[in-house]
Order: structure tokens, then C-alpha cells, then sequence
């Protein structure tokens, strides 16, 4: 379209920002603030509650204010601002989920706002024209609507300059009032009104009667895109605009109270207007405070919905994303504006709407002050506000105390604005794809993992504590789905898993061969929906680079202490390179350094079949020994059964009872140490444990765990038959061998068996001398 930029376009097709601090923030934020409460609601909470009361009112929400203002200040000098205002700076914290939802409903509120401004400003205008018609008001109010419009289309700089002739007349107006109320000034009345009387206003109702006064000094923000300089500008010009606020609302309150008794002060709006040197002074102030804040909304609401599609948050808003190429401005965005706020005005009463606006912006309030206190407590080395008159604590603070305003001024409205916020988050959380942009999520978490970690090094290791951590090793991508799955069910939500591909190779491109495969890698992971790690290693041995990995994979308490593998036959691409012999080597070389051992033996088909079988009908086999890998299968069967596949699986525990003890009472004492051991498992006894018996009784199950050992570079089931042979006959089978105890007690005092551990180790050594890696049979 002609004299349209694309907001992702050439920035040198745009306007280039040029709007001063006092212009671009400090002007559109103190005639907001000083808006319609000062002239018509002031006197009436000083009337109410007494001046003592009135200026701890006007204290508890400008407190609110100073501090958001700070937090505003301390995220501004952290960013380089762009067009947004508060969307932007909680987007670029806090993420697009919070930033897109407070952004649409900030928009909303401007909006809206506009067309309550205008009805509050034809209020003012129809009894001085003499028209007391409703329809004259509508009327009023949408010529002020329409010539608003203009002035927002035209762009910030005529607006700046007739929010100059706005601001002379609240001036002016402010001026005419503080003169009357000072020649009418009485000592002795002040001190008589400083006590509220009888019937004074409750101290929340008189606090959500001003409080609004307060939500306007984000105006300024708004206009983030506009100015030449918003990093300093922002803190300067809001700062400024709320300090001067509090001087002159603390100060009128003191006219107040020193010029009329509180009665006459509760039971007349006017007030203000009856003090005043002349009254059609301050009647002109109301004007110019309605209509300054009405066109401060004008100017943000189409910059924060021109902002929002340019990031793309809502696609079907992507047609605002342009702006005016002479002027920069977002004049497809003023359109929709102009709708709302026409609407508003058509349907006049909407007090029910207007709490509801009050409390979308009290979140935008809360969501700044949280973004600040976030960036903070994610002690990243990017969060460097030049600004140093903050604190994080006083961030958190100001997030609560908006809460609790929310709370006072009117609940219902508060939970409702609320759940709109949280529902729109939600959807933005499930709908959009990656952010086009940083945020500061990733620092967040990253610093809570390091003090979690680093509190949980500094707890003695015990076996109670063991996770699943999982180092998966595949290069077939035909076969590595299937095995990404396993090791999610055996995860169990409570470890962690890394996939690793290893490259051997010593070519000149090799580095940039491993940065592609680990992208490809990366993808590869995100199109199968797994949360697992990848992980490229790259060497010039795979025996060297399997016990490098082992031993040092993980950080701190984190550990890999499972590895994952495909049987042989399975994953082809892998083991080629060892041979059958090699590979059996390199696995029992990872058990010597205390790797917990799971191999995988399934196919496409076994796969299909389990596929097919609903989660009720599944049977997970554990032929259980009283060993350390008996405990490991009992342990990973249970965490099969927390994922969702698995959620109503029977985990059957396959024994044969010990020699010389009575098969009822030893079936008793397994059933109780199951019990206590908390896991729902029936137990199956049988008389043998020889390969014939094992796949008669395990070939119709879903899934089968099988304690096995390495003999002379071959793979035996722990009771002494080669796995290999029986393997095609079973289901989807899990060889477990295990090197590290696993404590399946309920008891803390219970022995961790830790003081056992060199001993266990010393034993395994001999046994791995006389019949290789893995627990001897017994």
C-alpha cells in the first residue's frame, strides 16, 4: 500500500523516532495521572475518611506506583526499547505467552478507556452548552472520539503539541483551584478534618476510588517507538511524572482539608470547582484532563496492537503490523482503536467493563514489577540495568501489593481479568511456535538449576536419592525412535536422558561435520516430541569415547549412571565398526566404570504389536533375584508404569523359590518385601529358570526385563543361558545388568548398603575374572 512500511521492513523506509523525555513520556504519563479523579473524587476521599486516612490512602497507591515506576526504570536501561511499551518489555522478560496475553488485553483496556474519557469529558461539556438530551451526550462524546482520531492518525507530533495546549489548561485549572483554596485557608479547620468522622469511608473503598488516579504514568511507555532515546528517557520521564504527581496530590488534599468542612466536601463533586479563583477554570481542567487521557490511549493502544502483530503473536493480527512510511506511524492500528472506543461510547453505562479495564492494567502493573524481580533473580550476566535506584525485593513487593489492590478494590473483577489473562497465556503457550525473539526464561532457569544443583552436591549422595539419568546410544535413526520411547517410559518424569551419536573421524571438515550432525540431531528430537539432550561426540576411537562419555557426562550431582543401548542387530549403523566381540567389550568396560547396563531388543514388528495393545492388557515381566539388578527392574517396571502408555499396566515379578526354604512362607516374605518396597507387582512363581521356561511364560507379555552378564565376549541371561538364541522368540525385551545400588526400602534409617559398596565391588571384580561382567547366577 503506498505510504506504508512493512514493520519488518527497511528501518531507514520509517520515520526515524525523534520525541523527547518531556514530549515523548513525561507529557502523555502526568495528564493521565492527573486526570479526572483529582478534580471530581479527591475532595470526596478527604471528605470521607478524614485528611489523616486520605493521605495514607493516597500514600498505600502511589507507593504502588513509585515502585513500578522503578521496576519500569530498572527493564528500560536493561533493553534497547522498541515499540510496545509494557507489552514489550514484559514480552522480552518474561516471554511471548505473558507478553502476547497482557498486551491484547492492554490494548483492549486503551481502547476502552478512550470511549470512557469521552463520555466523562461530554458529561463536563453538555450542562456548560445547556443540552441534557442523552443523545447530545453520545453525540459530544463521539466528536471528541472523532477528532481524537485525527490526531492519532496524524501521528505523535501534532499530539505531542496539542497535548501542550491540554496541559495549560490542567495548569491553569490546578492553579485556579490551589488559589481559592488558599485564600480560603484555615488552620483550625485543617486540624478539625485531620480525624475522619462518623460515617467515614472504609479505608480499601476510599483506596479503590483513588487508586485509578494512579495507573496512567505507564502512558508514557507506550510511546517507547516514538522516542529518540528510550532507554533514558523511560526512567527520567515517568520518574518525573510521578513524583510531581504525589506533590500535587498531597497537596491538594492539604487544600482541601484546610478550606471546606469534610461534610461539604463528602457530599459535593464540585468541590474543587467551588474553591477555585474562578470556576470555569477548573472547568476547563476537567476537560483538558479528560481529553489528555483519552488521547494518551489514543496514541499507545494502536502502537502496543501494531507491536503485537509485528511479532506475529496472533497471525490473524498480521495485517497491523505496517506503518505509515513518512510518519512511522501505526495507522492501520488506529482503526480497530477507533471501533472500540466508538462502541463504548454507543452503549454509554459500563461500569462493569470499567472495573474489569482497572484490573487489566493493575496486572500490567504486576507483570512489570514480576519481569523485574524475574531478570533479577535469574542472576544472568545480561541483566545489567544502568539504572541503580531499584531492588528486586522491592520488584517483588510492588508484584504483590498490585495483587492485593487488585484483591481491595474489587475481587470478582479482579478474578475475571485474571482468567482472561491466564486463558490467553495458555493458548499462546499451546499455539505458537519458537519466539522470534530472546527472553529472559532461559537465563531463569538456568540459574535456579544451578542453585538447586548446587545444593543438592552439597547433600551427602545415598542410594534413596537415585534417578534414572540416561546416556542413549543409537545412530540408526530408523531404530532410535523406538529406543527414545523406552528410555522415556523408563524415565519416569524423574531423570533426565541424553542421546549421543559419536563420529570417528579425523577429517579437516570434521568440526563442522559435528555441528551439522548435532543440529540434525537436535531436530530429529523435536520432530519425535522427546525432551532428551543431544548430544555429538566426535574421536578417533569409539572405545575411548564410550568411557569418556560414561564417566564424564552430566554435571555436578547429575551424573549419567544408566546407558541405553540397542541389542546388536538392531541398530547396525552403531556397531558395525566394533563387531559383536568388540561390543560386547565396550559395554563390559562401562559396567567396570559403574554404568548401569540396559540393552534393547525389539523390532518393527514386536513394536507394531505393543502398538495395538491397550494400556490395561500390557504385562511388564521382571524375573526378579535378590540382587542389585533385581532392585533395578523392580525400580524401572514401577516408572514404566507413570507414563502414560503404561498407566495401567500389571507388573508381574517372575521368581523361583530358594532351596531349602517352605515355597509358601518364602512366597509370603517376597509378597511383604514387595509391599514395603511399594511396589503393586503380583508375583509369579516357576520351577526353573532355563531358557524354555522363560519364553513359554514371558512370550505373550507386552514387556520383559532379564537380568544378563558378559562370558567371553557373548551375552548370557544371569542364569545361565546365551541371550542371543532366545531373543527372537520373546516380546520386547530389556537386558538389565546393574552396577549401583538402588534403594527400594521405605525406611530412612534403613542402610543405604553404601558401607557395603567396596566389598560388592571386590566381589564383582573376582566374579568378573572367573565368568565376566555381571552378578554371578546363583
Amino acid at each position: 500500500m503506498t505510504g506504508e512500511a512493512k514493520a519488518t521492513g527497511n528501518p531507514s523506509a520509517q520515520a526515524k523516532p525523534g520525541l523527547g523525555t518531556f514530549a515523548g513520556v513525561f507529557t502523555p504519563s502526568i495528564l493521565t495521572i492527573l486526570g479526572i479523579v483529582l478534580f471530581l473524587r479527591l475532595g470526596y476521599v478527604v471528605g470521607g475518611s478524614g485528611l489523616g486516612y486520605a493521605l495514607l490512602v493516597i500514600a498505600a497507591a502511589n507507593v504502588i506506583s513509585l515502585v513500578t515506576a522503578l521496576s519500569v526504570a530498572a527493564v528500560a536501561t536493561n533493553l534497547r526499547v522498541k515499540a510496545g511499551g509494557d507489552y514489550y518489555l514484559i514480552s522480552r522478560t518474561l516471554g511471548p505467552g505473558f507478553g502476547g496475553a497482557i498486551g491484547l488485553v492492554l490494548f483492549m483496556a486503551q481502547a476502552v478507556s478512550i470511549g470512557f474519557y469521552c463520555i466523562g469529558f461530554a458529561e463536563v461539556v453538555a450542562p456548560l452548552v445547556g443540552l441534557t438530551n442523552p443523545f447530545a451526550l453520545h453525540l459530544i462524546a463521539l466528536i471528541a472520539v472523532c477528532v481524537l482520531c485525527v490526531l492519532a492518525w496524524a501521528g505523535a507530533d501534532l499530539a505531542t503539541r496539542f497535548q501542550y495546549v491540554v496541559m495549560v489548561l490542567l495548569v491553569v485549572g490546578i492553579g485556579a483551584f490551589a488559589l481559592g483554596a488558599w485564600q480560603g485557608w484555615q488552620s483550625s479547620l485543617l486540624a478539625a478534618n485531620w480525624t475522619p468522622p462518623a460515617d467515614r469511608l472504609p479505608f480499601w473503598v476510599a483506596f479503590a476510588i483513588f487508586f485509578p488516579a494512579v495507573t496512567g504514568f505507564t502512558q508514557g511507555v507506550s510511546m517507547s517507538g516514538d522516542l529518540a532515546r528510550p532507554s533514558q528517557s523511560i526512567p527520567t520521564g515517568v520518574l518525573a511524572a510521578v513524583g510531581l504527581s504525589i506533590v500535587v496530590y498531597f497537596g491538594s488534599a492539604v487544600l482541601f482539608a484546610g478550606a471546606l468542612p469534610l461534610a461539604a466536601l463528602q457530599g459535593d463533586t464540585q468541590a474543587m470547582n467551588r474553591l477555585a479563583a474562578w470556576g470555569p477554570l477548573v472547568d476547563g481542567g476537567v476537560m483538558a484532563a479528560t481529553l489528555s487521557s483519552a488521547l494518551a490511549s489514543f496514541m499507545g493502544a494502536p502502537r502496543i496492537l501494531q507491536s503485537l502483530a509485528k511479532d506475529e503473536v496472533f497471525p490473524w493480527l498480521k495485517w497491523f503490523s505496517t506503518v505509515h512510511e513518512a510518519s512511522g506511524n501505526p495507522r492501520r492500528a488506529v482503526w480497530p482503536t477507533l471501533l472500540v472506543a466508538v462502541a463504548v461510547v454507543m452503549l454509554g453505562e459500563l461500569d462493569l467493563i470499567a472495573a474489569v479495564v482497572s484490573m487489566f492494567f493493575l496486572l500490567s502493573y504486576g507483570l512489570l514489577n514480576y519481569a523485574t524481580w524475574f531478570e533479577a533473580r535469574s542472576g544472568s550476566p545480561s541483566f545489567r540495568p544502568s539504572f541503580r535506584w531499584w531492588d528486586q525485593r522491592l520488584a517483588l513487593l510492588g508484584a504483590v501489593a498490585c495483587l492485593g489492590a487488585m484483591v481491595a478494590i474489587d475481587i470478582w473483577a479482579g478474578l475475571f481479568a485474571a482468567a482472561v489473562v491466564y486463558g490467553i497465556y495458555r493458548y499462546l503457550q499451546h499455539s505458537m511456535g519458537p519466539a522470534r525473539w530472546t527472553d529472559g526464561q532461559r537465563a531463569y532457569h538456568l540459574q535456579r538449576a544451578r542453585i538447586h544443583l548446587l545444593a543438592a552436591y552439597a547433600e551427602p549422595e545415598n542410594a534413596r536419592s537415585w534417578r534414572p539419568q540416561l546416556l542413549v546410544f543409537s545412530d540408526s535413526p530408523k531404530s532410535r525412535a523406538r529406543i527414545l520411547r523406552f528410555a522415556h517410559w523408563v524415565e519416569g518424569g524423574a531423570g533426565l536422558t541424553t542421546v549421543v551419536r559419536m563420529m570417528v573421524s579425523d577429517a579437516p571438515n570434521a568440526l563442522a561435520r559435528r555441528k551439522e550432525e548435532s543440529e540434525k540431531l537436535t531436530q530429529e528430537l523435536k520432530d519425535n516430541g522427546s525432551s532428551a539432550f543431544a548430544l555429538v561426540l566426535l574421536g578417533s576411537d569409539t572405545n575411548q569415547m564410550v568411557a569418556s562419555l560414561v564417566q564424564t557426562v552430566g554435571v555436578g550431582p547429575l551424573r549419567v549412571n544408566t546407558a541405553i543401548a540397542n541389542w546388536p542387530e538392531a541398530d547396525n549403523a552403531f556397531y558395525s565398526p566394533l563387531g559383536i566381540g568388540e561390543f560386547s567389550r565396550t559395554v563390559a568396560m562401562a559396567f567396570r566404570l559403574g554404568t548401569n547396563l540396559i540393552l534393547l531388543d525389539s523390532d518393527a514388528n514386536e513394536w507394531d504389536t505393543l502398538k495395538n495393545l491397550a494400556s490395561d492388557d500390557r504385562v511388564i515381566d521382571v524375573w526378579w533375584r535378590d540382587t542389585r539388578t533385581g532392585e533395578l527392574m523392580l525400580l524401572l517396571a514401577y516408572l514404566m508404569t507413570r507414563s502414560h502408555d503404561w498407566r495401567n499396566a500389571r507388573i508381574r515379578v517372575i521368581v523361583v523359590p530358594k532351596d531349602g526354604l517352605p515355597r509358601d512362607e518364602w512366597l509370603q516374605a517376597l509378597q511383604d518385601s514387595l509391599e514395603r518396597m511399594r511396589i503393586p507387582g503380583d508375583v509369579l512363581v516357576v520351577d526353573d529358570w532355563d531358557e524354555t521356561t522363560v519364553i513359554e511364560t514371558s512370550k505373550a507379555s507386552a514387556m520383559v526385563l532379564v537380568p544378563f552378564r558378559i562370558h567371553a565376549g557373548r551375552f548370557y541371561s544371569a542364569f545361565g543361558w546365551e541371550m542371543g538364541a532366545a531373543l527372537p522368540k520373546l516380546p520386547i525385551t530389556a537386558m538389565v545388568l546393574a552396577a549401583q545400588d538402588v534403594d527400594l526400602d521405605s525406611d530412612p534409617d534403613h542402610p543405604t548398603e553404601a558401607d557395603k559398596e567396596q566389598g560388592l565391588a571386590e566381589a564383582d571384580a573376582t566374579a568378573a575374572e572367573k565368568t565376566g561382567p555381571g552378578e554371578p547366577a546363583s
